[in-house]
C-alpha cells in the first residue's frame, strides 16, 4: 500500500481480531463509528473485510476516504498456544541444541513430582548443531563450519522444514556467524524464511534468546501469509492507504517490519486496550487506574500509573500453570505488562471431579460459540450464564446483530454444571458468573502484588464486550469504589489502536559495572540504537515529531534479575553515573524496602524507544446535573452477591445526556455491551459521555 498519509481530517480505521469477535472503530472529524462481527478463524481476513464493509456503510464513507488502517491481532499467540505454526528448525552452536529443552533448569513448582514443563516449539530432531564458537566478547574461537551448515540445510529440505531460526552462542555480541549462515541459506534456499537471534532478540541469556527466535520463525510464515492476504483484500476493496500493525509494546509499525518480526505482535490486541485506558486516564486526570478488558475469549488487567501502562521486557506464552511464572515459553520482546486469563464471554464452564465449578481457559470461540448462539454449541459459557441471570435481552445482543437463545443456554448449564451439583440452571449460572468474577479479581490481586503496588485510590476503566458487565462485581472484590465505562467500550482495544503512537524499541546487551563504567562505549551503543529505532519509525511517522525514551536494566552484582532505570535521552557524562546509580537504589528500595549498601551494580542491557509524540488532551469542563431519561424496559435480573431476583430498569445509553444520574441496580445498554450498575452503585454521565460509577458515596 501507499506510504503517504493524507491530511488529518480524513478518516482512520482500526481493526482488532479477537478470539470470538472482530472489533472495528472508524473516526473522522471527531465522529466515531464502530462495528463488531464474529471472527472467522479459518480465514481471519474474511471477518475483517466484512467488518470493514459494515463500518464504512454505517459511516457513509468510501475506502478512498480512509487515510490509515491500523490492525492488531492475536493470531500469533493463538498459533503458539495451539501449536499450529510452521515446521521450524533451529540452527545453533554445536553442543547447545538442547538449550530450548533445558531452559534455566528451574521448576515453576518445586514440590510437584509430576511437573509438566512446556515443550519447545522445535523438536530435538530439528534442533541442528554446527561447529562454531565465539567467546563472550565476540571473538572467534572456532570459525563457522560452512560445510556443516550446507549439510544441515540438505537435511531440512528432506524433513520438509518451512521456517528456520538461527541462534549461535554470543551472537548478540558479534552476529557475523549468524549472518554468514543466513547468507548460505539465501544462496541454497532463498525462499526459506529465516529469523536471526541477533536481530530478533540481541540480548544475553541464550534460552530466552533462542526461544524468542524460534517462536518468531514458528509464526512468521503464517503471519506473513495472513498479512499479505489482508493487504491484498483491502487493496482489492479500493483501499490505497498505509496499513500499520499494533505492537505488543504499545506502538505502531509498518507491515514490512511486522512481517519480519511477527513475534512482536503476540499481545497486540491487549496492548491496544491498555493504550485506550491510558488515554482515558489522561482525559480524566486520573494518575492511577486499573485497565480491565474482558472480551469473548480472555480477560486482561493492567496497571496504569502516570497515564502510562507498565512495560516489561519479558513475556510468557502458553503457560501450563495459571499465574505460575516459568510454566510457559519465554519471550524477550517489548510488551505492555498485564495479566491475561481465560475468562471471557466464550469461556466454557464445567464441574471437576471434586464438584467444583471451573471456568476456562477453553473457549467456545466464534464457531460454534456459546450454546445460546444457536450455532451448535452444547457446552455452557459465561455468556450463557449471564443470559440465565437475566443480564442480556436476547433480541438485542450485539446491537441486535446476534440473537441469543435461552433454552439451549439453560440446557447446557443444567447438563454440565447444575445437574451434578443439584442446582437449577439459573443458580448454576450464578455460580459460573461468581467464579469467573473471582478469577478475574484474583488475577488483579496477583498483578498488583507482583508489581509492588495496591489498589488504594485507584479506579477501574472497564471495556470490551464483558468488562462493563462484570466490572462492578470485580471492583467490589478487590476493594475499588469507582469504575469508568468510556464511550465505545465494547470495541475499546480498536479505539486504543487509534490513540497509539508510531514507535519502535531496540534492546541490546552491553555489560557494564558502575565502578568501571565506560561512558564512551555506552554512548556509542545508545546512539546506534537510537539511529536504528528512528529509521524504523520514520517509515510511518510521516514527519510527525518524535520523542526518545531510554532505559538500562541493572541489578546488584550476584543477583539474578534486573530492574529498569530511566536514562536521559542524550549523551551521558561522567556526572550522570552517580545520578543513575542513585536512581537504581531508589527503585530497588521501592520493590524491596531498602538498598544493599556497599554492593556494586551491573548493567546487562539497554533499551531505546523512539515514538511519535501523542496528541495533547484537552481538559473537559464539568457539566451541570441533568434529568435522567425514562427507562426503555425492565428486566428480571438475579444479583450474584445475594442470589435474589429483582426488576432492574434498563436505560439506553444514547438517550442519557451528560450530567444525568441513575441509581443501581440498573442496566445501561448500548450496541456493543451493557453496563451493570449493581446495588449500592450510582452512575453519572460525565462531560465526555463516559459512565462514571461510584459505590456508596456522592460523585466528585
Amino acid at each position: 500500500m501507499s506510504a503517504r498519509l493524507p491530511s488529518a481530517p480524513q478518516a482512520r480505521l482500526a481493526v482488532d481480531i479477537g478470539g470470538t469477535f472482530t472489533d472495528l472503530a472508524l473516526e473522522r472529524d471527531g465522529q466515531r463509528w464502530t462495528a463488531k462481527v464474529l471472527t472467522t478463524p479459518h480465514a481471519p481476513e474474511l471477518g475483517v473485510l466484512e467488518g470493514v464493509r459494515l463500518v464504512l456503510e454505517r459511516a457513509a464513507l468510501a475506502p478512498t476516504d480512509i487515510a490509515l488502517v491500523i490492525h492488531g491481532t492475536t493470531l500469533a499467540t493463538n498459533a503458539i498456544i495451539e501449536r499450529k505454526g510452521a515446521r521450524t528448525a533451529l540452527l545453533t552452536t554445536e553442543g547447545f541444541r538442547d538449550v530450548l529443552a533445558l531452559g534455566n533448569e528451574s521448576r515453576y513448582d518445586q514440590y510437584d513430582l509430576n511437573i509438566d514443563l512446556p515443550q519447545p516449539l522445535v523438536p530435538r530432531r530439528w534442533r541442528l548443531p554446527v561447529p562454531e564458537r565465539l567467546d563472550n566478547a565476540g571473538q572467534v574461537l572456532k570459525p563457522l563450519d560452512e560445510a556443516a551448515v550446507r549439510a544441515q540445510l540438505a537435511f531440512m529440505r528432506d524433513e520438509g522444514i518451512e521456517s528456520l531460526a538461527i541462534g549461535f552462542l554470543h551472537g548478540f555480541v558479534n552476529p557475523a556467524h549468524e549472518q554468514r549462515a543466513a547468507a548460505i541459506v539465501a544462496e541454497m534456499w532463498p525462499e526459506l524464511p529465516v529469523s536471526l537471534a541477533s536481530q530478533v532478540s540481541p540480548e544475553m541469556r541464550e534460552w530466552e534468546r533462542f526461544s524468542t527466535t524460534a517462536a518468531n520463525a514458528y509464526v512468521q510464515p503464517l503471519m506473513a501469509s495472513y498479512l499479505k492476504r489482508l493487504e491484498t483484500g483491502l487493496r482489492a476493496g479500493g483501499f490505497a492507504c498505509p496499513l500499520f500493525l499494533m505492537l505488543s509494546g504499545g506502538g505502531l509499525t509498518t507491515i514490512d517490519t511486522a512481517a519480519r518480526f511477527p513475534i512482536r505482535l503476540v499481545e497486540s490486541g491487549p496492548a491496544g486496550g491498555a493504550i485506550f485506558s491510558a488515554h482515558v486516564a489522561r482525559q480524566k486526570g486520573w494518575e492511577k487506574v486499573l485497565s480491565f478488558d474482558m472480551g469473548g475469549t480472555t480477560a486482561k488487567v493492567c496497571l496504569i500509573d502516570d497515564f502510562a501502562p507498565q512495560a516489561s521486557r519479558t513475556f510468557e506464552v502458553a503457560r501450563i500453570g495459571r499465574f505460575q511464572k516459568g510454566s510457559g515459553l519465554p519471550l524477550r520482546i517489548p510488551v505492555i505488562e498485564m495479566v491475561e486469563i481465560g475468562a471471557g464471554g466464550g469461556s466454557i464452564a464445567s464441574c471437576d471431579s471434586l464438584g467444583r465449578i471451573q471456568v476456562g481457559p477453553e473457549s467456545a470461540g466464534a464457531m460454534p460459540g456459546p450454546a445460546c448462539y444457536g450455532r451448535g454449541g452444547t457446552k455452557p459459557a459465561v455468556t450463557d450464564a449471564n443470559l440465565a441471570l437475566g443480564r442480556y435481552e436476547p433480541e438485542l445482543f450485539a446491537g441486535g446483530a446476534l440473537k441469543l437463545h435461552v433454552p439451549p443456554a439453560l440446557a447446557a448449564l443444567a447438563a454440565h454444571v447444575g445437574d451434578g451439583l443439584g442446582l437449577t440452571p439459573a443458580m448454576a449460572g450464578l455460580g459460573v458468573v461468581e467464579m469467573v468474577d473471582e478469577n478475574m479479581a484474583n488475577a488483579a490481586r496477583v498483578h498488583a502484588i507482583e508489581s509492588g503496588k495496591n489498589y488504594e485510590g485507584r479506579a477501574i476503566i472497564a471495556f470490551g464486550g464483558g468488562g462493563p458487565v462484570h466490572g462492578t462485581r470485580v471492583a467490589e472484590k478487590i476493594g475499588v469504589d469507582r469504575l469508568l465505562v468510556p464511550s465505545g467500550a465494547g470495541v475499546g482495544s480498536a479505539i486504543g489502536f487509534l490513540r497509539a503512537p508510531v514507535g519502535y524499541e531496540v534492546v541490546k546487551s552491553l555489560y557494564q559495572r558502575f565502578r568501571t563504567f565506560d561512558v564512551a562505549s555506552v554512548n556509542a551503543l545508545l546512539a546506534a540504537m537510537s539511529d536504528e529505532a528512528t529509521r524504523v519509525v520514520r517509515e510511518g511517522a510521516f514527519g510527525a515529531p518524535l520523542a526518545e525514551h531510554r532505559l538500562a536494566f541493572m541489578r546488584y552484582v550476584g543477583q539474578g534479575h534486573e530492574i529498569s532505570v530511566v536514562l536521559p535521552a542524550r549523551a551521558l557524562t561522567e556526572a550522570d553515573v552517580a545520578t543513575i546509580r542513585a536512581a537504581y537504589d531508589a527503585e530497588y528500595s521501592r520493590f524491596y524496602d531498602r538498598p544493599v549498601p556497599g554492593s556494586d551494580v551491573e548493567i546487562l542491557s539497554f533499551a531505546v524507544t523512539v515514538a511519535t509524540v501523542p496528541e495533547a488532551v484537552m481538559p473537559v469542563a464539568a457539566v451541570e446535573d441533568a434529568p435522567a431519561p425514562a427507562p426503555i424496559r425492565v428486566q428480571m435480573v438475579r444479583d450474584t452477591a445475594t442470589g435474589e431476583v429483582a426488576p432492574w430498569q434498563v436505560f439506553d445509553r444514547d438517550q442519557m445526556p451528560p450530567g444525568c444520574t441513575v441509581q443501581g441496580p440498573c442496566i445501561v445498554a448500548e450496541a456493543e455491551t451493557s453496563t451493570l450498575v449493581g446495588p449500592g452503585w450510582r452512575c453519572r454521565v460525565d462531560g465526555l459521555g463516559y459512565l462514571d460509577l461510584v459505590r456508596g458515596q456522592a460523585h466528585a
